[in-house]
């Protein structure tokens, strides 16, 4: 299988790596998490200028029509530079319910302004009492008129406190936990009766409690109804598994990059300690469970558009296993080769760590999805 990048790929790697290597260093990332929004909305506007906001929109909406690869490019290019705009909410997450899910006229009036930088967009969906569990909503939406009135809780909704607009999951029937039942609504941030609390993530990017009471919206606010909301959650949540899958790559090889770097230049008993035989275990250690997450991030990349539910669930499942496995060693294993300065704030690796651990435990832990996996009767069957 021939896993090399075509000439436009190509040219979308060295882009979107330029960019971050010119204008997204150590230093730089501190003054952006200090902005208001915890991220900084000149780089956001450069994003748009490169055309990586419209990435997987059609050409229609503003977008370039890319795929996949596409996103797992500037996946793992984010991931090196530990980037902290809301990428993973509006584009994968947000913009990928209304791309897959929303009518014709949603998508004209919505995607060509994500497109450009102009709207944000998050999906809440996420509530406090799911855990893991997808089709876990209960908050509600009642018919009123011809519209609904939605009532409800969420939680843990990425970059939810600078969106302009929530895709919102609520139950139009059915108890919780039901399969069925379960829709999608494009809400407005500012609409009456929204209520939201921002704070920052343990790796430094921004999230909202989002609370929704007697929220008023018409029919044409509708993404997905209750016999096709859950399967649209689904989906994308896997494209986004598949979009951190690659990101927790490029910070993993990050990380054992300073790391044997620092095994070459810091000195003990006069000579560098990358010299130790032990030492250089550990890090060839590190290198192979690098790979072994690179290559079952690919596979995640290639069955994140497949059509068969089943079959795309399991490769995700069995990708998310490895990621979190390998993150989890790469971590601890690059603060602990640095000593006490691998726990510093002022020191970039233990910032990789944090991201890793935060991308092991979005959507679902190695854990959870080793249960996913064997439940489904393995990644191969028998």
């Amino acid at each position: 299988m021939d896993f090399d990048l075509n000439e436009d790929q190509r040219l979308l790697k060295e882009s979107v790596e330029r960019l971050l290597a010119d204008r997204y260093d150590f230093e730089a990332r501190k003054r952006h998490m200090q902005e208001p929004d915890g991220w900084d909305r000149n780089m956001w506007s450069a994003y748009a200028e490169l055309g990586l906001l419209g990435l997987p929109f059609a050409e229609q909406h503003g977008g370039f029509g890319g795929g996949a690869v596409e996103t797992m490019i500037v996946a793992e290019a984010f991931g090196r530079a530990l980037v902290l705009e809301p990428y993973l909410a509006t584009v994968v997450l947000g913009g990928g319910c209304l791309r897959l899910g929303a009518s014709a006229a949603m998508q004209a009036a919505v995607l060509p302004k994500v497109a450009a930088g102009e709207l944000l967009l998050a999906l809440a969906h996420q509530e406090p009492q799911a855990r893991y569990e997808l089709a876990d909503v209960a908050a509600v939406a009642k018919p009123d008129g011809a519209g609904y009135l939605i009532n409800g809780a969420k939680t843990l909704v990425l970059h939810g406190d600078a969106a302009d607009k929530f895709v919102v999951s609520a139950r139009l029937s059915g108890e919780a936990r039901d399969r069925e039942g379960i829709g999608l609504f494009l809400v407005d941030a500012a609409a009456q009766g929204i209520a939201r609390r921002g704070y920052r993530t343990v790796d430094g990017l921004r999230a909202a409690d989002v609370t929704l009471s007697d929220v008023r919206v018409g029919p044409d606010a509708v993404i997905a109804d209750g016999a096709a909301g859950l399967r649209l959650i689904e989906q994308v949540a896997d494209a986004a598994i598949a979009f951190l899958a690659a990101e927790a790559v490029g910070a993993m090889t990050a990380a054992h990059e300073m790391t044997v770097e620092y095994l070459k230049t810091r000195k003990q008993f006069g000579v560098p300690i990358g010299s130790f035989q032990a030492l250089q275990h550990r890090a060839a250690d590190m290198l192979v469970m690098v790979e072994q997450a690179r290559s079952m991030a690919y596979f995640a990349t290639m069955m994140a558009e497949e059509p068969d539910a089943v079959e795309r669930r399991k490769a995700l499942s069995a990708a998310k296993v490895q990621i979190g496995r390998s993150a989890r060693f790469v971590g601890q294993q690059a603060i602990q080769l640095h000593g006490g300065m691998g726990m510093t704030m002022e020191y970039k690796v233990g910032h990789y760590f944090k991201r890793m651990t935060a991308i092991d435990t979005l959507f679902g832990d190695a854990d959870h999805h080793l249960g996913v996996v064997s439940r489904l009767g393995g990644l191969i069957s028998a």
